[in-house]
């Protein structure tokens, strides 16, 4: 098909937003064949079905790469009691925390989590996105971690949407090891990542480094791991304190670091030089009500390129919004429109390793979005106002 008459986000041309006005896109397949000028149509597109937008808006369809979809329960009972005055610890001490989300995916089952993990991602998919990358890590034992990448590829055979996996078995340190998280990883850990790598569950190998989960050492060896089975390596790294967590993902050449609240100049020059994304997550910060900004002067002097994410999980960033998301971003960071909506497209796909979405060019999926707007500053500015028009998926409408 040929969509007309449209305004052109492509997110790549040298120009803001990669803007072209008057633009029109050919469609072939699932995907795009031809992208310029409305008025300078190639011969092929003689014949094909002519979709007029009348002046719309259409950007790459929406990424987020930083996603807990997969968890059962939620924790909104321990949201209530924190706002009612308990303490982090009083909340643990009554089974909340990370503790109660493994209890829960542990219980439930497959069928089970996938009727839930669906509801938040027709969330996303309401809002132009077409590319989610999903993590387990509220497993912390062989069978569930399994399970959790399982129901996370099975998204694909239900909703017209591409999903990446993460192995995220260095997420927390399960009750049954406490104290003992060397021995989880030896033990639990790193042979479920080649138990899952060999299903071929995995597209990527993440982490949480952090003085409430693992040391920059206890990720190493899970890195070191990753690295002889060749697969890509993440990590959520500097947000509650600098470890050195963002200098081991340079190092390892990781796809991207997430978080990053306290990252430095050097951790910004690291990732510079190793490639890495930046994957800012306002919705944590805004949730755990964080005051340390991640140093976002940095990364655009060192021109590290900066994603976003909305975090969905059930504990620190119960988010299904990557709309909201960007105005987060803009708002509590001083990111730009122009950064966010890079953040979503383009550079979220760099922090996947992928290079067939995030931008609109030939060559590329046809994974699209149409929103009833005039600007792509619109989509950062409004607040609980969803714009989305038409989504396309692989050339379908």
């Amino acid at each position: 098909m040929l969509l007309t008459n449209a305004t052109l986000a492509t997110m790549h041309q040298g120009t803001p937003y990669g803007l072209l006005k008057n633009g029109a896109v050919l469609v072939k397949g699932r995907m795009i064949e031809w992208v310029g000028a409305g008025d300078d149509l190639p011969s092929e597109a003689s014949g094909h079905e002519k979709i007029d937008l009348e002046g719309r808006l259409i950007t790459p369809g929406l990424i987020d790469c930083h996603t807990h979809i997969v968890h059962g329960g939620n924790r909104a009972n321990e949201f209530e009691m924190r706002l009612n005055g308990a303490s982090y610890e009083e909340v643990a001490r009554a089974g909340g925390g990370i503790v109660s989300t493994v209890t829960a995916t542990r219980q439930a089952d497959e069928a089970a989590l996938l009727e839930d993990a669906l509801k938040r991602v027709d969330a996303l998919l309401g809002e132009g996105v077409t590319t989610i990358e999903i993590k387990s890590g509220y497993g912390l034992d062989l069978e569930t971690e399994l399970k959790m990448l399982r129901v996370a590829r099975s998204i694909e055979k239900h909703r017209e949407i591409t999903v990446k996996t993460s192995f995220l078995g260095a997420h927390a340190v399960p009750a049954e090891y406490s104290g003992n998280a060397d021995t989880y990883i030896d033990e639990v850990c790193i042979p479920a990542l080649e138990t899952a790598h060999a299903e071929g569950l995995v597209d990527a190998v993440d982490g949480f480094c952090e003085g409430i989960a693992f040391s920059p050492d206890q990720i190493r060896r899970v890195f070191e791991k990753a690295n002889a089975l060749g697969i890509r390596v993440k990590l959520h790294a500097e947000q509650l304190s600098n470890l050195g967590g963002t200098q081991l993902a340079a190092e390892f050449g990781a796809l991207s670091a997430d978080h990053l609240e306290y990252a430095n100049d050097d951790d910004a020059a690291a990732m510079a030089k190793s490639g890495s994304v930046a994957v800012i997550l306002p919705g944590a910060y805004y949730t755990i009500r964080e005051t340390q900004a991640p140093p976002i002067e940095a990364f655009r002097k060192h021109k590290v390129p900066m994603a976003l994410a909305t975090d969905c999980n059930p504990g620190s960033s119960p988010i299904t919004s990557l709309l909201l998301t960007m105005n987060m971003a803009c708002t509590l960071f001083r990111m730009t429109p122009q950064e966010a909506l890079e953040g979503i497209t383009h550079n979220a796909a760099l922090a996947l390793g992928i290079d067939d979405a995030g931008v609109i060019k030939a060559g590329t999926r046809a994974d699209l979005a149409t929103w009833d707007i005039e600007h792509p500053a619109e989509l950062s500015y409004r607040i609980g106002f969803n714009p989305l028009y038409k989504r396309m998926f692989g050339g379908k409408l």
